[in-house]
């Protein structure tokens, strides 16, 4: 290596033909990126060694890439804080962050399925214990046992694995805001809302035999039934509010969730990627399939609630009856309430009563649903309006004729007749006035049906074209500004030519006055030197006559400046 600097060193010696480049090689780390000391990007090998033969270019661009190698490594070595003895976190660059994100959404969306998945399996053994409680065996054999133990491993999985869900978003959060603080992320709202969805998965029928005495009174004898019920049917029915896991989960399946360039354009509009924008959309593209399921589900969930409710309390087995619940749903879901049949015990009563607030809200998007699928789309609307338009084109122009052919009935029958027959001729000013008013009639549903067309795609169009009309008046008023600009530029500089004026017209007329003053002075100093070269003084003659004066120059003889 010492050989190659010096044979690199004695081609840029100064004693060779060609001059020697000096450039510093001293490198500055910068955001990732290396500049000089000049403050200049790094320099290109291949520039600085495009106008050298090969050989010399080899070893120069060696002899560099080794002195900012070694720079490099030597910057990567040294600490980057001078008086501390721990080195300060570099920035992540963003390649990593962007991994690191994508790597965070995609276990994040794993823990939400296994947690559906525990929360579903949960929810499935304890009904299946519920029912086979009732009737196969007791809660203290060993199968309810069991089952309970079951439902308590699963809760307790799932437990931790929203736990870990809420800690890979917070890591998300930290990776999102380049925090390096978790403690920055446990805001009072975020840390309110993990514990109140532990609270709510951790709600479970516990293993063994619990019960307790419930009263209530009888619908129709209103009679008090005291009976021991068990602890469980607290306990298992708010289980099914671990259903909420679906709505993430579709959130996190959802292709507007996943997709880059929807969550992108969906920043861009301030839209906030959330369950209810993807139920939203799946009401736009489906609707009759999510309200279908969503009722289906609720009738479901529902009318075993009741069962479980109204079996200790119902003697003649109808509520108690899976199918007698669904009926007393479904009258309810559907705001009928035939009053054949009724819940006994208030928990029945409180499950009925949402019922009934879910259905009137169903109800309503049924309807609105149904409203939305018959209107006609925007291609059949055209062509009905452009059908309507011909069909009463078509009766105006009868209707027209109509009256013209009336009119001159009414006339032939008073005018070009010798006997007036009145009873016809009232007969056609009957028909007359009636063609008359049919005419208005067929004019005012073709007024109608031209404001029908005015819809939402004539209002976009006329604003497009009133958005055209403005920028074109804003690009001419911009021309006539930048011409009103020069004009002002040129009446200024006029201005100056024309105040300056005045001194150029008093020198031209002094140099010009000067001018003639000197040439009138050369005339008569040449007509002086003439005179004198033709008189001769001698001694003896006498002084010449004045014929022969020197003569007087008149001053009409000067010659007149020229006026200006």
């Amino acid at each position: 290596m010492r050989e190659t600097r010096t044979t690199a060193n004695q081609e840029f010696s100064p004693n060779t033909t060609r001059p020697r480049r000096s450039c510093s090689v001293t490198p500055c780390r910068l955001h990732g990126t290396f500049i000089n000391s000049t403050g200049d990007s790094p320099p290109n090998f291949s520039e600085l060694d495009s106008e050298r033969p090969e050989p010399i270019k080899a070893i120069h661009r060696s002899v560099l890439e080794e002195v900012f190698s070694k720079g490099i490594s030597e910057d990567n070595s040294k600490p980057n804080g001078e008086g501390g003895d721990a080195p300060q976190k570099r920035t992540k660059d963003i390649g990593y962050r962007l991994s690191q994100r994508r790597a965070l959404f995609g276990k994040r969306k794993q823990l939400s399925d296994y947690a559906l998945i525990f929360g579903m399996l949960g929810i499935v053994v304890m009904v299946t214990e519920t029912e086979l409680s009732w009737g196969v065996y007791t809660k203290e054999s060993s199968c309810s046992f069991a089952l309970k133990c079951l439902i308590s491993l699963s809760t307790a999985i799932l437990l931790g694995l929203i736990v870990m869900y809420h800690a890979r978003e917070i890591q998300l959060f930290m990776v999102d805001n380049a925090a390096d603080d978790w403690r920055i992320a446990m805001t009072y709202q975020r840390v309110s809302l993990v514990v109140l969805e532990l609270l709510v998965c951790a709600i479970h029928p516990v293993p063994g035999q619990y019960v307790f005495t419930w009263t209530t009174r009888l619908a129709f004898s209103y009679m008090p039934s005291v009976t021991d019920a068990d602890v469980d049917i607290i306990l298992s029915v708010p289980m099914f509010l671990r259903l909420y896991l679906i709505g993430r989960v579709m959130l996190l399946h959802s292709k507007l969730f996943t997709d880059a360039s929807s969550r992108s354009i969906g920043a861009l509009n301030k839209i906030n990627f959330n369950t209810r924008f993807v139920v939203k959309t799946l009401m736009t593209i489906c609707p009759g399939t999510v309200l279908l399921v969503f009722s289906v589900s609720c009738w479901i969930v529902a009318a075993w609630t009741v069962r479980v409710c109204e079996r200790y309390h119902d003697a003649q087995e109808v509520t108690s009856n899976f199918l007698g619940a669904m009926w007393l749903i479904s009258i309810t879901f559907l705001s009928i309430g035939y009053g054949d049949t009724v819940p006994h015990t208030y928990c029945g009563k409180g499950v009925c009563l949402l019922t009934g607030i879910m259905g009137a809200g169903c109800t309503a998007l049924v309807v609105a649903v149904v409203a939305r699928k018959s209107e006609l789309t925007r291609a059949e609307k055209h062509v009905h309006n452009f059908m309507m338009d011909t069909q009463l084109y078509k009766r105006v122009k009868n209707t027209a004729a109509n009256v013209l052919r009336e009119t001159w009935l009414i006339y032939k029958h008073t005018k070009l007749v010798k006997k007036i027959d009145h009873a016809r001729v009232r007969k056609h000013q009957r028909k007359f006035l009636q063609a008359i008013h049919q005419l208005r009639r067929v004019k005012m549903e073709q007024r109608k049906l031209t404001d029908q067309t005015n819809t939402l795609v004539d209002l976009a169009k006329t604003q497009n074209m009133m958005y055209d009309l403005v920028s074109d008046l804003q690009r001419r008023s911009e021309d006539l500004n930048k011409r009103i600009g020069s004009l002002d530029d040129k009446l200024g500089s006029i201005l100056v030519s024309l105040q300056a004026l005045p001194n150029l017209l008093s020198q031209a007329y002094t140099q010009q006055h000067t001018d003639v003053l000197d040439s009138c002075i050369h005339h008569v100093k040449t007509a002086s030197l003439g005179n004198e070269h033709h008189w001769v003084p001698t001694m003896s003659q006498p002084s010449p006559p004045p014929l022969y004066r020197r003569p007087h120059l008149a001053t009409d003889s000067l010659p007149t400046p020229p006026l200006l």
